[in-house]
């Protein structure tokens, strides 16, 4: 469905093997929100390369058990100790288990709440603040007190050139990683879509076929797209290999984008199936699914018009340092140093403020992230994906 048949990054991975072969098998690693797609396929690349110690802590506690059993029924077991423990970042409970179970050589932070759909009120938000930016801090504190070798902590697209309040959390996140990494590494990655990540529209795209149910989604825009092979290898990468105070980025050009409703038409014929192509929500979900024509399959496609949805995804801005020679098949964004130290700890302090005295109103978020991304352009269009099927 993306178009090719192996790995973009396998030419880095190949030529780096050893590397990072005795890299990861002579160290400790945690890894924090290993449970999602990403995280899981990122234990995956640490586990095949035998740690001394590899430790996953997640929230969800399904996903982790599947997460067991996909490791155990693919590769198996390994030398050293693998553990996953369900406890948030946030707890007392995280800290005892870091004093318990560290130190670890590598903190690498998978956690987001990476959906745009999620900025659209003051509790979500405020929750993805928490989650995007302050247990990154947190975590990296931690990592630096321990006296890790590198910390490493997931960005996204999203992030560079912001339209949404998503993606500027991890801009602002990107700030935090450079403001706080006196005495430790730090690297990062901006990722393309990852496809069929839990929650995607592309996994929605799977759930809507055991459902019988239609396929939506928007022709107007376009995005970069990653196997989640390819995620766990770029986060390998840039925390293995990445220099400090460095995000790597996949090298794709402007013929790797594609359209959901592109794809959408690729995954049903994918399954045999032919797209119908409906005016409207209410045509698509009142389609016929006749017995003897089952080669058919409801779709309606639409131009966007929800907040923060921007029309094509970048890597990297027209301002920052790029360096595309380091890799055959990534792009280097060097981090900017931080002039805003004060601004951000003021952002820090605010937020706490706001929170004590319960007047998290999804305007003053607003108004916090725009003082720290003035750059932002973000367009309120008076509806949600949420409003969407």
């Amino acid at each position: 469905m993306l178009g090719r048949n192996s790995s973009i990054f396998s030419q880095d991975i190949d030529a780096r093997k050893s590397q990072l072969l005795c890299e990861v098998a002579a160290s400790s690693f945690l890894v924090i929100g290993g449970a999602g797609t990403i995280g899981q396929a990122v234990v995956k690349e640490i586990f095949s390369r035998n740690p001394t110690k590899l430790d996953v802590v997640d929230i969800n506690e399904n996903n982790l058990v599947e997460l067991v059993r996909d490791v155990r029924s693919s590769l198996g077991y390994i030398d050293g100790v693998f553990e996953v423990y369900t406890v948030p970042v946030e707890s007392k409970e995280f800290d005892i288990l870091v004093q318990d179970r560290g130190p670890y050589d590598y903190v690498l932070n998978l956690s987001a709440l990476k959906h745009v759909r999620s900025e659209k009120d003051p509790y979500t938000l405020s929750r993805m603040i928490d989650v995007n930016i302050f247990n990154a801090v947190k975590s990296l504190r931690i990592a630096k007190k321990m006296g890790a070798k590198k910390y490493f902590c997931v960005s996204t697209d999203k992030a560079a050139n912001p339209s949404n309040l998503m993606g500027a959390t991890k801009r602002i996140m990107e700030d935090f990683l450079q403001l706080e990494s006196d005495g430790i590494s730090v690297s990062s990655a901006r990722f393309a879509n990852v496809a069929f990540s839990d929650g995607s529209l592309l996994y929605g795209f799977q759930e809507r076929l055991k459902k019988k149910q239609p396929l939506s989604a928007p022709q107007d825009i376009q995005r970069y797209f990653l196997s989640p092979k390819e995620a766990g290898e770029l986060c390998l990468l840039s925390c293995i290999l990445g220099g400090d105070k460095e995000i790597l980025f996949p090298k794709l050009s402007k013929t790797d984008l594609m359209t959901f409703s592109h794809l959408a038409t690729k995954f049903l014929e994918t399954k045999g199936l032919t797209p119908v192509i409906l005016n409207s929500e209410e045509d698509a979900r009142n389609f016929y699914f006749e017995a003897g024509n089952a080669s058919e399959w409801p779709c309606f496609f639409f131009d966007s018009d929800t907040t923060g949805e921007k029309p094509v995804e970048e890597f990297y801005s027209e301002h920052e340092n790029i360096y595309l020679d380091y890799f055959l098949s990534i792009g280097v964004v060097k981090m900017q140093k931080v002039i805003r130290t004060e601004q951000l700890r003021q952002f820090e302090n605010y937020l706490s403020a706001h929170k004590v005295a319960g007047t998290l109103s999804r305007e003053t978020l607003k108004e916090l992230i725009y003082e720290l991304v003035p750059s932002l352009s973000h367009n309120e269009m008076g509806k949600s994906l949420h409003q969407k099927m």
